[in-house]
């Protein structure tokens, strides 16, 4: 017996592989776990839009570490 792991990247996708299986019978099991925390990826988001609407500093990479 093997064990497979498969990231969609969508629903659409997940829905097919999920007939596929269905299909051929072999059992299967789905998780939707996100392995990141939900604050953390909430601040990335926010950072997402800053840069978006242009509230970013740019630093040039000899400044960085003066």
């Amino acid at each position: 017996m093997e064990t497979f792991t498969i990231h969609t990247k969508n629903k659409e996708q997940s829905r097919i592989i999920k007939a596929f299986l269905k299909a051929l019978k072999i059992p299967f099991q789905s998780s939707e776990e996100n392995p990141y925390d939900p604050e953390f990826v909430a601040k990335i988001k926010e950072s997402e839009v800053q840069a978006r609407e242009g509230k970013v500093k740019a630093i040039k990479t000899d400044e960085l570490w003066k």
